[in-house]
């Protein structure tokens, strides 16, 4: 009931924020239809009073007439279409930026549930097939006006005939809306698959190297395999009702056309009606399947536009992943360090791990890529209402989906954004930041000489000008910037060759002297540098101690990291 009643918010605004140019439309379709509905009824006049009478005079007085009659219809739909199309597109863009400000908000994307690919298909896809509704609308309208106008022509040619329509009409319409309703279903559905198949490609493409080096290509393929067929499937099963809404409307219409030319014969047979108005009634029983379909289409793309504003409505109403922070949240003073504390994480097996990292102290964990996605999650404040216990110095942090100033998580895979090179390395940064120090220590100093502009070079849309291993030493820089009392760091070099590695190893181990920094890595160089590190296996820290020594002692250690 709540998703009904934002879908129907959702699409009342839009059809709000463009109704004067769907009006406009409306009013133009209007007088394309009467004009459609008017030349069959010229047509029966000219044969009655010019054709019948030969009178040439008046065949060329009603010629011009049907000239003029067709100049207006052709004019109206031709305006009437341009601004319905353009309302449409206008409509959808207002979507699509909306939705992507809510993703893109300090306070967090739409809702876990809503990742980047499937966020992608409802900003796109669904937002388009809202818009089309801008269409559907004058169409709908226009077409309700044509069949009106054509049975009061009928009426006035034959009131049986006109009674016919009337009352035949009605009964099309509720049908066409009961054939609507498994379409409405089953385009929710299908959109659905294609936003989950989206998703799973994202997921795929942002950690191909992982899965790479866990060699789960071939697992990860049939898991999107699976997902790609039922996105199939889905889509399949959509395109059958609809066309059996379609298929089962045009044989319902046209057993009713036939059905009005069937009485209108009789009725000339019988002498009730004369010549002309035998070929009006025709012409109009031949004009009403066009707006009759158009109904049937309209209703068609109102069932697809309320299943998308469906799932519009439940990206842009779900809960922040932060809220807005408050005056107590705020950092007041920043410290130079932190002691850090993690313990109880349900779920994936991490509920046993006790996790300590001393102020100051650069700590290394080796753990499962799946446990260490859930670590991160906790420790950023983002796990979806996981309970963890995270301390800071002792007290108690922020409780989950809460901001965490003191404490920064930089996932390997961040985004870069347009801009100069040193705006995403400076985006966040400390008041009294050594700009060189961080440079150096993340190894972009050297990008920036090998760029002509050097740090004020563009760095293309989400940083393209630049290869993966310096979109990842960008990031990592700009991390280092923000200069946090405790930094948190996934992999942050597994795009980077075995010599730049070690020198960010070392630039990292002396930039961060003061401050406290926890790695989760298996990079051998990374680790090296590290005060101590910890191999987490089954939930449980099994080894601690330093790189050297573990790998000199330990048998589980040694495939972790050097296998």
């Amino acid at each position: 009931m709540v998703q009904s009643k934002g879908a129907g918010r959702v699409l009342r605004g839009m059809v709000r924020r463009e109704r004067r140019a769907v009006a406009a439309s409306c009013v133009l379709g209007i007088f394309h239809q009467i004009g459609e509905a008017l030349v069959p009824v010229l047509i029966g006049v000219v044969v009655d009073r010019a054709v019948v009478r030969h009178d040439g005079t008046a065949l060329l007085r009603w010629a011009a007439v049907l000239a003029v009659v067709y100049l207006f219809l052709s004019g109206g739909f031709r305006l009437g279409s341009r601004l319905a199309e353009q309302a449409a597109e206008r409509a959808a863009h207002t979507l699509r930026l909306g939705l992507v400000e809510r993703a893109l908000a300090r306070v967090g994307r739409a809702g876990p549930e809503h990742a980047a690919g499937a966020l992608t298909t409802v900003a796109t896809e669904d937002a388009r097939r809202l818009g089309a509704l801008c269409v559907a609308v004058p169409i709908a309208v226009g077409a309700l006006v044509g069949v009106a106008a054509g049975a009061v022509f009928l009426l006035r040619t034959s009131v049986p005939l006109g009674l016919l329509v009337l009352l035949g009409t009605p009964v099309l319409m509720l049908l066409g809306h009961l054939l609507a309703r498994p379409l409405e279903q089953r385009s929710h559905t299908e959109q659905a698959r294609a936003a989950h198949t989206a998703a799973v490609a994202t997921d795929l493409v942002a950690g191909v190297r992982v899965l790479q080096g866990l060699g789960a290509r071939g697992a990860a393929a049939a898991r999107y395999r699976i997902s790609s067929r039922q996105a199939l499937l889905a889509t399949v099963r959509a395109a059958r009702a609809e066309a059996l809404q379609a298929g089962l409307m045009q044989a319902l219409t046209g057993v009713f056309i036939a059905l009005v030319a069937y009485v209108g014969a009789r009725l000339a047979l019988d002498g009730s009606i004369g010549l002309g108005e035998l070929v009006a009634a025709v012409g109009l029983a031949l004009f009403l399947p066009g707006p009759l379909q158009g109904m049937a289409w309209a209703t068609a793309e109102l069932a697809r536009a309320r299943a998308s504003a469906r799932r519009i409505a439940d990206a842009t109403a779900a809960p922040p992943s932060v809220p807005p922070p408050t005056e107590e949240a705020l950092p007041t003073p920043r410290p130079t360090a932190s002691a850090l504390a993690v313990r109880g994480l349900p779920g994936q097996g991490l509920a046993g791990l006790e996790l300590h990292v001393a102020t100051g102290e650069l700590l290394g964990v080796v753990i499962a890529p799946d446990q260490a996605q859930l670590l991160l999650r906790c420790l950023a404040g983002r796990a979806g209402g996981t309970v963890a216990h995270v301390e800071l110095d002792g007290d108690p942090a922020p409780t989950d989906d809460a901001p965490r100033p003191r404490l920064l998580v930089a996932a390997h895979d961040a985004a870069l954004f347009s801009g100069s090179l040193r705006d995403n390395v400076t985006a966040a940064a400390a008041p009294d930041l050594n700009l060189d120090a961080v440079l150096h220590a993340s190894g972009v100093h050297e990008i920036a000489a090998s760029l002509d502009g050097g740090l004020d070079a563009p760095v293309g849309e989400r940083g393209r000008a630049l290869s993966g291993g310096q979109r990842q030493r960008v990031a990592l820089a700009r991390a280092l910037a923000a200069d946090p009392p405790v930094l948190v760091l996934h992999d942050p070099t597994t795009a980077v060759d075995a010599v730049t590695e070690a020198r960010i190893a070392t630039g990292l181990r002396g930039l961060r002297r003061e401050r406290t920094t926890l790695l989760v890595t298996s990079s051998p160089a990374l680790l090296a540098a590290a005060d101590r590190v910890v191999l987490v296996e089954s939930g449980q820290i099994t080894a601690d101690a330093a790189h050297r020594e573990l790998v000199r002692s330990h048998a589980a250690y040694r495939s972790a990291v050097l296998a």
